[in-house]
């Protein structure tokens, strides 16, 4: 489960592709090439961000399980995979890309997360990725996550996990205010049960290794410049939605810290971090 319009998923690609622990990449590359062809069971897929970063990197035969609860995402797959093929130099025939040195298929696969993970394809997987999921999830579904991936020997490779630290260039009086309240509504329950939130990367760590995985995380943080304004627009209106949910009596407050964000957004002084850590958990032998 995404839990993302289309328009958002599109609008931060090019910031998750840059923020991606270039090292924790390697790291996984070097474990996928001591398999032959592979299965990757990609949960809360979008309209394929994950398949589009990693089919390239991972090289050899892939065969990708996409797997999301919103239709409206599954049938943006093909076209999105369409585009990015042809702005690549790749082949795409019957829902396989070619490119140099790798060859990924791909089919969609319609399921609500939320719900749990017994029913998802995993004949022939040997990795579980996700991107941007698992700080929406709750303890008991990070569990499932990781004893699905005990049970079948599987690698799992979340990415993009928010993980409670941001801040803000030039500092306003009411940030780290403001900051508590998104926080404290990441926290709070959704699709998954009361969310883990800005926990979520540490727990999902520890839940792996305790399992006895082999674990490495790495920072995958936003770095917003001046000129990125339509996506630190986005980001302050979604803190502001999220402190207005939280503490609905002090929206005055919440709109003049807005105003004062938007006109340094606007004057070009604004400059933006959104911490992210990535997760790779390997079994172990």
């Amino acid at each position: 489960m995404s839990g993302f319009s289309s328009d958002w998923l599109a609008l931060r690609a090019a910031y998750d592709d840059a923020a991606r622990d270039k090292a924790l990449l390697d790291r996984l590359r070097d474990w996928r090439v001591r398999h032959g062809g592979i299965g990757i069971l990609d949960l809360g897929c979008g309209t394929g961000a994950s398949f589009r970063a990693l089919a390239p990197l991972l090289r050899g035969a892939q065969h990708w399980a996409m797997a999301d609860h919103d239709p409206a995402l599954l049938k943006a797959i093909p076209d999105h995979t369409a585009r990015w093929a042809a702005a690549n130099g790749h082949e795409l025939t019957d829902g396989t890309v070619t490119g140099k040195g790798f060859s990924a298929s791909l089919v969609s696969h319609r399921a609500d997360l939320s719900a749990g993970l017994d029913e998802m394809p995993l004949e022939g997987v040997r990795l579980v990725t996700a991107s941007a999921l698992l700080d929406l999830v709750s303890a008991d579904w990070l569990a499932s996550l990781v004893d699905l991936c005990r049970r079948h020997s599987l690698a799992c490779y979340a990415a993009l996990t928010y993980d409670g630290r941001l801040d803000w260039t030039p500092v306003d009086r009411l940030d780290a205010e403001m900051h508590a309240l998104f926080d404290r509504h990441q926290r709070g329950t959704k699709s998954f049960g009361p969310a883990l939130g800005p926990d979520a990367a540490q727990a999902a760590a520890a839940a792996f290794r305790a399992a006895g995985f082999s674990v490495e995380t790495g920072r995958s943080d936003w770095q917003l410049e001046a000129g990125d304004r339509d996506m630190q627009e986005a980001l302050l209106a979604g803190y502001v939605q999220a402190a207005l949910e939280i503490a609905p009596e002090r929206a005055g407050e919440i709109e003049h810290w807005r105003q004062r964000r938007r006109f340094a957004i606007g004057a070009g002084t604004s400059r933006h971090r959104v911490g992210h850590t990535d997760l790779l958990a390997l079994p172990r032998g």
